[in-house]
């Protein structure tokens, strides 16, 4: 099973793309909002090097932006 996390910010439009990307494929994915969460972002920009959202964590891999190709392509997802 794959493990997605999501660091994101409530305004943030690509955001809620990949969320809602997520959610109609049903993948499991834990969001992190660093809008809020201090902890979360300064762990963000330490994996990534990146301050912008979203950054999305599949496995091992980091993805900056919503980069939908990517994404189905290390979940394995087909369209």
């Amino acid at each position: 099973m794959n493990t997605v996390t999501v660091y994101s910010t409530p305004t943030c439009h690509f955001c809620h793309m990949a969320k809602d990307f997520f959610k109609e494929h049903n993948v499991a994915f834990t969001d992190f909002n660093v809008a809020e969460d201090n902890e979360k972002r300064q762990e963000m920009i330490k994996k990534s090097g990146q301050m912008g959202v979203p950054v999305i964590l599949i496995n091992n891999d980091i993805i900056v932006g919503f980069n939908k190709p990517k994404i189905v392509e290390l979940l394995g997802i087909k369209e």
